[in-house]
C-alpha cells in the first residue's frame, strides 16, 4: 500500500512545523561580514600595494626577481656549458 501526500506550504511553514530555529537574520549578519571582508581585500589589490608585498626589499627584490625568472627561462643555472 502506498500513500502520496503532497503538502502545499512555505519554507518558513515547513521550518516552523519542523521545530527548526529561524536561521535568517543569523545568516543575513554572516554574509555582510563576509562582504565586508572582502572589499576590504579589494581594497589593498592596488599596483603600488601588491608590488611593496612581493618585493620588500625594494630594487634589489626587483633584480632578484629578474635573475631568478631568466634562470627559469635559461634552464635553471648561471654556469656556461
Amino acid at each position: 500500500m502506498k500513500i502520496h501526500l503532497d503538502i502545499d506550504c512555505t519554507p518558513e511553514e515547513a521550518r516552523a512545523f519542523f521545530g527548526l530555529p529561524n536561521v535568517a537574520p543569523m545568516q543575513e549578519a554572516v554574509m555582510q561580514e563576509m562582504q565586508d571582508r572582502v572589499m576590504a581585500a579589494m581594497r589593498g589589490t592596488d599596483a603600488e600595494t601588491l608590488l611593496k608585498t612581493w618585493l620588500p626589499a625594494g630594487a634589489a627584490g626587483l633584480e632578484q626577481m629578474q635573475k631568478m625568472f631568466w634562470q627559469g627561462f635559461t634552464g635553471g643555472s648561471d654556469s656556461k656549458k
